[in-house]
């Protein structure tokens, strides 16, 4: 006999924003296949729901409705869009403490720090609504005479846009907030382990006014490769977004061209209490994954002459997926920990002789040094980014800009006009 456990769903003030179905044209849905994935709660391991594993055919199904909302979306005006954004800004605001429960409970983040990232996820779409009608082409000096030159910008079309766990909500409205600004309607593959926070979303996008097809989203875990693999592949989808990491960015580069951006922050440690409390510093990872990930790379750091100073070692005692904040000394740029983000709380302190020395060190295309962390670290990334400031990636981070005036542009195209 097969038991199944009992289901603890997030305690939202709103219930109608836990979805269990991805959206496809305006409506939420199962995939075709039937198939779904457990959701759990990284701090506890208690189920929290299921979602479908959708596969190529129900991306398809999203291709197509995104394709038919396209002509009429992009011929709305940008003031229209501006106003559409911040209705949906508004709404984001209105039901932050319900984003943020869910935030913690499927991502882990601490109450404290949740909050902070639908702040800066709401910001986003305040300052794209703000963008939308200053995206302006420009009048060129000809270098002929009686001739004039001038430029349009116009939407890309439909936007193919994979997002990561680590910033479920942030990193959804810095791309659809963008799109949709410029006009293009998009499909978005959301995070296996957080697609609550990105259906939750969607289901207020859809409350401010976003047109059904205009903003689809396709959930899957098992099946996430075949997601992207279809969008990427897709004559449809003119535009593919990435925020995750490199092995993955190169395997979608290798199928489409794609934007790719990376974050990289920390600053200190403190204690690991029940994320549920009021001023914890530290959750949990995000999965067992991600713990044996954290484990590995010290047992690597150490092994090639680093210092365990501090930590080192899993917290049963508070859960499945807590680990002690932790910091190694000594590092040397051959560690795992110096060429591959751990997404765990642990730093590493490389020592230098010069400027000239860390400056060589810091233009290590493979060695990000610094301190790597997941959602278990210290989460001061909602402060120390900036929705005005241009984000993106240089050599094997990643190309493209989000955020900031630039982040709209990526999303449109520059069309000449010449007459005379």
């Amino acid at each position: 006999m097969t038991l199944t456990p009992a289901i603890s769903p997030p305690p939202l003030k709103d219930k109608t924003l836990l979805k269990n179905q991805g959206c496809i044209d305006g409506e939420w849905t199962d995939g075709k296949s039937g198939e779904t994935f457990q959701l759990h709660d990284p701090a506890s391991g208690d189920l929290l729901g299921t979602m479908p594993d959708m596969d190529e055919e129900d991306t398809q199904r999203a291709i197509g409705a995104a394709a038919a909302a396209l002509p009429l979306f992009r011929r709305t005006t940008a003031r229209e869009r501006a106003r559409l954004l911040r209705r949906w800004y508004d709404l984001v605001v209105a039901n932050a403490s319900d984003l943020a429960t869910l935030i913690t409970y499927e991502n882990g983040k601490t109450l404290t720090e949740a909050p902070n990232e639908v702040e800066y996820a709401a910001d986003f779409l305040e300052w794209f609504s703000e963008e939308a009608p200053r995206a302006y082409g420009e009048t060129i000096s000809a270098s002929v005479a009686g001739r004039r030159v001038y430029t349009l910008k116009e939407s890309v079309g439909v936007c193919g846009l994979i997002t990561p766990w680590n910033w479920p909500a942030g990193m959804i409205t810095r791309k659809v907030g963008a799109a949709l600004a410029a006009g293009c309607t998009v499909v978005l593959k959301s995070p296996g382990e957080t697609p609550l926070t990105a259906a939750a979303l969607a289901e207020l996008a859809h409350r401010a006014g976003v047109p059904a097809g205009a903003f689809d989203v396709v959930t899957a875990l098992s099946n996430t490769p075949r997601v992207g693999l279809t969008l990427t592949t897709s004559p449809t989808v003119k535009k593919i977004s990435f925020t995750g990491s490199t092995r993955v960015g190169k395997i979608l580069m290798s199928q489409s061209a794609s934007t790719l951006q990376k974050t990289l922050l920390r600053t200190r440690f403190e204690s690991v209490p029940d994320t549920n409390e009021a001023s914890p510093t530290h959750g949990p990872l995000i999965h067992g994954r991600a713990v044996t990930k954290a484990e590995g790379h010290i047992e690597d750091a150490t092994g090639k002459g680093a210092t365990l100073l501090v930590g080192g070692k899993r917290l049963p005692e508070l859960g499945p997926n807590f680990f002690e904040p932790t910091v190694l000394s000594g590092m040397t740029s051959g560690t795992l920990l110096a060429r591959e983000e751990t997404f765990g709380p642990v730093a590493g302190l490389f020592s230098f002789g010069s400027e000239s020395e860390v400056i060589e060190l810091a233009n290590d295309s493979d060695g990000r040094r610094g301190t790597r962390r997941g959602h278990g670290g210290r989460q001061h990334g909602s402060r120390v980014s900036d929705v005005a400031m241009p984000f993106g990636g240089v050599k094997q981070s990643g190309f493209g800009r989000e955020g900031s005036r630039y982040g709209i542009d990526e999303y449109m195209v520059v069309k000449s006009v010449t007459y005379g």
